[in-house]
């Protein structure tokens, strides 16, 4: 075994590595380039990821044997023109893509360097030998390629359709509804897709060649997650029952309630369909709602035989098989007290590759199990962090991206002559072969012998839960010394920081900050305080939690008593920071507990649930008032501690007169505020340069308030 991790180690990180002589800057943590969409074709062993390399967000390919990897695409500025649904045409040989950040309420697209020309998101297409590439559609989104050369993807709230060639106009597929999810037949004949109608929702099949659309067995109820079975016969769908007009809704503020689902198969050509499998009506049997989020979505159909859902009925969220045929029970293909996160399937689809936290609970590993039968199996391990499996049609390969706690995320690439299903064991073997692609990216001066590895610590809440967290302490912290300690909570809330480079582009930012941090003499803890993920669903779902009274705020007041019992910190100079419902906790800690927090940093965060972009619909009064009690603005007249507000006032997430109306109200109470505001600039910044700013800014915030770096 102790081979076996050294092995990993070394084949994950054969990268260059500085000597020891160089100073840390944040320029230089963000500096590396960050992975991801993944994503391998259909046939052939080709691969294709994107890396955002101080903003220059480009697609690269590779395949095999050699996988030596080529950037396709040349975006050489960090505008902000983000990159996603990354996706290979059925033949392999094009890439398209979705390059932009999608429109505001008032219809304007993200446009973060302020261009007076404006900006725009697009799809686009490439041919896989590289060139020009040729936009197909302004708008377009959730692009999916069909097996007759033709794209489905969403625009403007309708589906459209495309000839991948563009030997003709897109055109809409005119149906009432919002419209969403488009998912090609296996023989390209069929669209299917959902159309919302605001209280219900229906399954839409269109027939290209009739030019029709039908609706799959329509009710009240809400129909969505349409998938084709493997011969194209079949649709599976899941349908969740329809609610009262008066019942509570609203993000964060209505209270808990269980949300049952259930799974039903229809006749593709007919639209008859029957209910397969029914949720209970217990909390833990709700629709598995992380799976969307997070996770690889809460229905599959991989072989003729079995259906894979996604599940928390044992309190996990788990993967299980169905039959399709009516009166099946889940089989539970990923047991245990721990959370499969993203998951994908082999090329022939008996196989399902996942990620989790099986054995290691603040880290990700690769596993594979397949869909019939079988033991989970691991495919990585060690102490790095694995995530993003993809299988190559050539049953030979696998792909994924990974980091450790000195390493940002970059993807790799393992081959054994025995195939992917031999992957689990293969990793045991001397003839394994596991390496990075594209490492000539990573910058020469990257200072991963600088970088501190973090400790797991837990600590208890004053209701008794215990609270995960990551540790950073300072190389150069001497013994009976005391140094100023930074708290930092994530955004979400459904994330979960771990003990490595994130896995999220946001929290990999994060990260670097507290090694930055660190670098810099403080103490820096991450906590995974209560209704993040990793940890179950009861912890996710912890009574109180937001709008409805704020009780994972108690487990910052937990970090933050933690750190003041700590030898090496100084108890009067303890701050925090976070972005998003980190920005909440921020903000609450700064509000409640001056006498705990000294200074803080509040990114983009929530300050008053009710209101604006927060508010909900049919929520009682009493619950309403809770909302607000649980919010930061109830809390200025004892706020004491000096502030610093950051904030993009073109934020998607949290509308930027959050900010605005908190420091209205702190001003008159003579409360040290700063400020630092990007224009244009979105939730997540999507330009390198504002992560950079902003870190500065954090830094030299702290160090005034705290009198560092020490002397």
């Amino acid at each position: 075994m102790k081979r076996v991790l050294w092995l990993i180690a070394a084949v994950l990180f054969c990268l260059p590595v500085p000597g020891a002589a160089q100073t840390v800057s944040i320029e230089t943590l963000l500096s590396a380039p960050f992975a991801e969409n993944l994503a391998a074709s259909k046939s052939g062993s080709r691969l294709a990821f994107t890396l955002n390399e101080q903003g220059k967000r480009n697609v690269w390919v590779a395949e095999g044997p050699d996988f030596a990897a080529r950037r396709l695409t040349s975006y050489n500025e960090d505008d902000g023109g983000e990159l996603i649904f990354v996706r290979f045409s059925e033949d392999g040989n094009s890439i398209v893509y979705v390059r932009g950040e999608e429109k505001n309420s008032a219809g304007q697209y993200g446009n973060p360097t302020s261009n007076a020309g404006g900006a725009q998101l697009a799809l686009w297409v490439i041919d896989w030998k590289g060139g020009e590439p040729r936009k197909v559609d302004e708008g377009g989104q959730e692009v999916t390629a069909s097996s007759r050369g033709w794209l489905a993807y969403h625009k403007d709230n309708q589906i459209w359709v495309a000839p991948l060639d563009q030997s003709a106009k897109p055109k809409q597929i005119v149906v009432r509804g919002n419209c969403s999810d488009p998912q090609w037949s296996p023989d390209g004949q069929s669209l299917a897709f959902v159309s919302g109608r605001g209280d219900h929702s229906f399954i839409t099949v269109y027939s290209p060649n009739a030019k029709s659309v039908r609706y799959i067995a329509p009710s009240v109820d809400r129909d969505s997650h349409p998938q084709w079975s493997p011969d194209g016969k079949r649709i599976a769908f899941v349908r969740r029952p329809a609610q009262q007009r008066d019942t509570p809704q609203g993000f964060f503020l209505e209270p808990d309630r269980p949300r049952p689902w259930s799974v039903w198969v229809a006749d593709a050509t007919s639209g008859a369909a029957r209910q397969t499998w029914a949720s209970g009506d217990k909390p833990d049997q709700s629709f598995p709602g992380m799976a969307d989020g997070t996770g690889g979505g809460a229905l599959h159909w991989p072989v003729a035989d079995r259906l894979v859902i996604a599940s928390e009925q044992d309190g996990w969220q788990h993967l299980f098989a169905l039959n399709p045929e009516p009166g099946a029970s889940p089989q539970l293909l990923t047991p245990g007290n721990c959370e499969v996160e993203q998951w994908s399937f082999t090329p022939d689809g008996k196989s399902v590759l996942f990620n989790s936290n099986c054995g290691d609970v603040d880290r990700r590993h690769i596993w594979q199990v397949g869909v019939s039968s079988g033991v989970p199996r691991k495919v990585t391990s060690g102490e790095g962090v694995e995530w993003a499996p993809v299988a190559l049609s050539d049953d030979n390969t696998l792909a994924y991206i990974a980091s450790d706690a000195r390493h940002p995320s970059h993807p790799m690439i393992r081959s054994r002559g025995q195939g992917v299903g031999e992957v689990a064991t293969s990793i045991m073997g001397a003839d394994t072969a596991a390496r990075p692609l594209a490492p000539e990216t990573w910058p020469k001066n990257f200072p991963f012998d600088q970088l501190v590895t973090p400790q797991a610590v837990t600590f208890r809440a004053a209701d008794g839960l215990e609270i995960h967290g990551q540790l950073f302490l300072p190389k150069n912290l001497r013994a009976g010394e005391k140094r100023p300690a930074l708290l930092f909570m994530h955004g979400g809330p459904i994330r979960q920081m771990l003990l490595g480079w994130h896995y999220m582009y946001y929290y990999s930012n994060s990260y670097a900050m507290n090694q930055f941090l660190a670098n810099r003499g403080y103490v820096a803890l991450s906590v995974n305080y209560r209704s993040g993920i990793g940890y179950g669903r009861a912890f996710r779902e912890a009574p109180g939690r937001a709008g409805r009274g704020a009780t994972e705020y108690q487990d910052i007041v937990a970090a933050g008593r933690y750190l003041q019992s700590r030898t090496d910190v100084d108890p009067k100079r303890i701050g925090l920071w976070g972005g998003s419902y980190g920005g909440y906790l921020t903000a609450l800690g700064l509000g409640r507990n001056s006498d705990i927090f000294a200074a803080g940093v509040d990114t983009h965060g929530v300050h008053d649930w009710p209101t604006d972009n927060w508010d909900g619909k049919n929520i009682p009064p009493d619950l309403v008032k809770l909302a607000h009690d649980s919010s930061p603005v109830t809390s200025v007249d004892t706020w004491k501690s000096p502030v610093l507000f950051i904030h993009g006032d073109d934020d998607r997430n949290v509308f930027f007169t959050q900010t605005v109306d908190l420091i209205a109200r702190l001003r008159p109470r003579g409360v040290d505020i700063e400020q630092l505001v990007f224009p244009d600039e979105i939730h997540d910044f999507l330009l390198n340069r504002h992560w950079i700013e902003a870190y500065r800014a954090t830094a030299d915030f702290f160090d005034r308030h705290f009198q560092m770096p020490p002397k």
